[in-house]
């Protein structure tokens, strides 16, 4: 009877702090769609002039949504990237200075592979974009090959080093002006992970394989004892 009752408490207990687990996922699933639904707004806000970098926190300006006009320099930096349905290519990453005389970087969008080297001469833009500081380059990130002009990974102040300009970067939305063959990236909330439903379905079926591995016990024990 000791030995059934262990084991049913041990059972009921496991499969509580499972449950629990799962359900405290679901609360942060909410939790996430509705920081999802912050941030996506604030992405789509009205747009403003670039603001100035001192006192600028990156932390509270990420994602703000900007317009500025001025003009790229022909200074590239080509970050490894790629898209679904074209393939392998770069992010180009363009020196830009703006009509009032500030030199800021400016995420143009994509590239195939094949256009890497294609000739982009300085030309005149109207831009709408947000600011973005992305969180990319780790301990594990490969140094540029700065011979063939290959970087992995946006990071604004190396990036805003190696070209002269502030550590500032807006990634276009729309553009008037040339395209250049450059398609735009904007930002969106599409690769904040959101893992939390496959988190609390896990748990639920950790609950489920936890019950049947009690049900097994209790009826081995029963067996044990007739």
């Amino acid at each position: 009877m000791i030995r059934y009752l262990s084991a049913s408490l041990i059972g009921a207990g496991g499969i509580a702090i499972l449950l629990s687990l799962g359900i405290w996922q679901l609360q942060r699933l909410e939790w996430k769609k509705t920081v999802l639904a912050e941030i996506d707004a604030q992405i789509h806000a009205a747009p403003t002039e670039v603001p100035e970098l001192g006192g600028l926190d990156p932390v509270a300006a990420r994602f703000r949504p900007v317009q500025v006009a001025g003009r790229t320099t022909g200074e590239e930096i080509h970050v490894l990237s790629g898209k679904k349905d074209i393939g392998p290519g770069y992010e180009i990453i363009a020196a830009f200075v703006t009509a009032s005389g500030r030199r800021i970087l400016l995420d143009r969008g994509f590239v195939p592979d094949a256009a890497q080297r294609d000739p982009r001469p300085a030309t005149e833009l109207s831009v709408t974009g947000n600011l973005h500081w992305p969180e990319e380059a780790d301990s594990y990130t490969p140094a540029p090959d700065l011979g063939r002009g290959i970087w992995f990974a946006r990071d604004v102040p190396a990036m805003a080093k190696h070209l002269g300009t502030e550590p500032l970067l807006v990634v276009v939305r729309t553009s008037d002006g040339a395209a250049q063959g450059i398609v735009p990236v904007p930002v969106d909330t599409a690769n904040i992970p959101n893992d939390h439903l496959n988190y609390a379905i896990t748990w639920f079926s950790l609950a489920i394989v936890w019950l049947g591995m009690t049900v097994f016990l209790l009826w081995r024990i029963r067996q044990g004892t007739d």
